[in-house]
């Protein structure tokens, strides 16, 4: 089940398109396709983002600055 949670971008691999973001205690993988605007993030920035369970494990969905 998704559910949606708040966390922090912990690192962005902007030349890659993917980043990380913490929420308790988890890291979340997310590409920059399921971000409103990847490029306007920065670490450390509070995110909304709807938790999913991808192939490599916990992903971040629909994520968008808090």
């Amino acid at each position: 089940m998704d559910r949606e949670l708040i966390g922090t971008v912990k690192r962005l691999v902007s030349d890659k398109g993917f980043g990380f973001i913490g929420c308790d205690g988890t890291d979340y993988f997310f590409h920059k396709s399921a971000c409103e605007d990847f490029d306007a993030l920065n670490p450390g920035d509070r995110v909304t983002f709807v938790a999913v369970r991808g192939n490599k494990g916990p992903r971040a969905d629909r994520v968008k600055r808090a």
